[in-house]
């Protein structure tokens, strides 16, 4: 994708749909002078940051309007260091397991116990790990098997997405899903 053609595409979109717009930004090599073009088109409202660089996400956050809310876009485990620079929520493949795990990690965040929010990520970290799989392969994979275990079918992902998930994740799951008394 285009640095400038994203530049040219984004403003586009909000012209033709007329709603505010949350950029979904998953490659921030893209530059910070795009990042903040982007973030100038009338109607762009919020970022989902979906890259691991705190660093740039703050530099990112400095170039655009005060008023463009930043949320991490890479769930519970990068939610700290993003919030440390000033990021507000997260995205959450948890939430539809483990709701109650979620937002407590928000909680946390929110009144900026990093510690507290630590501990609850590292009881949950395994989830993660194993949606991180086969690049990012096995994100919605992990969450469907999850929701099976639960009695809560809702089918399988779309390809190229892994599935079913390997017996080596499943039995990480289903260890996960009977260790937090979640099935």
């Amino acid at each position: 994708v285009s640095p400038p053609g994203m530049v040219d595409y984004v403003p586009a979109i909000a012209d033709a749909a007329g709603l505010p717009m949350m950029l979904y930004l998953r490659n921030d090599a893209i530059g910070l002078r795009a990042i903040a073009d982007l973030c100038a088109v009338p109607g762009v409202k919020g970022v989902k940051w979906a890259t691991p660089n705190p660093l740039k996400l703050a530099e990112a956050m400095a170039a655009c309007d005060p008023v463009i809310v930043w949320v991490c876009g890479l769930a519970e485990v990068w939610a700290p260091p993003l919030y440390a620079v000033g990021a507000r929520g997260f995205t959450s493949g948890l939430i539809n397991v483990w709701p109650a795990r979620s937002v407590a990690i928000h909680a946390a965040l929110t009144r900026g116990d990093y510690p507290a929010a630590n501990a609850l990520i590292a009881g949950m970290r395994v989830f993660e790990d194993i949606r991180a799989q086969e690049l990012n392969g096995t994100n919605v994979t992990g969450v469907k098997a999850a929701l099976q275990a639960q009695g809560l079918d809702c089918g399988p992902t779309r390809p190229p997405s892994a599935w079913p998930l390997t017996p080596s994740q499943q039995h990480q799951l289903d260890a996960f899903m009977a260790t937090e008394k979640l099935t």
